[in-house]
């Protein structure tokens, strides 16, 4: 792994863990849209992803480890491959995934098991 995508990594890493749900949240709708934001998060509504930047409401914690890991992933492929990538990379079919989508995944399956299958995925993505 070249010594870049080490720092791009970690970057994306630690802010993950550092910026609080609020900024996550708007982070993620901004490069996502609230629509892919509620499928990640397991809600129902936009309005709910609204909510989560502009009120005191949060998110459940098992949407909040997805939405750390979501803003996580989108740090690392937005500064490796571009902004305009993130979208696209989460809603298509991922051969690393069987052929689901990275957002399908978090979606559906269970986060002790989706989480680093995704990551490994992205990594795989970013030449890591």
């Amino acid at each position: 792994m070249s010594t870049t995508l080490a720092t791009t990594e970690l970057k994306a890493y630690n802010d993950s863990i550092k910026h609080a749900v609020p900024q996550i949240v708007d982070e993620l709708r901004r490069a996502l849209g609230a629509k892919l934001v509620a499928y990640i998060a397991g809600v129902t509504e936009t309005r709910t992803v609204r909510e989560w930047v502009e009120t005191p409401r949060r998110p459940s914690p098992a949407a909040v480890d997805r939405l750390r890991l979501t803003h996580r992933i989108v740090t690392l492929i937005g500064q490796s491959e571009g902004d305009a990538v993130v979208p696209t990379w989460f809603q298509g079919m991922n051969p690393h995934l069987g052929d689901r989508s990275p957002a399908r995944v978090l979606h559906e399956d269970s986060f002790e098991e989706a989480g680093p299958r995704v990551l490994a995925a992205a990594n795989a993505f970013v030449g890591a």
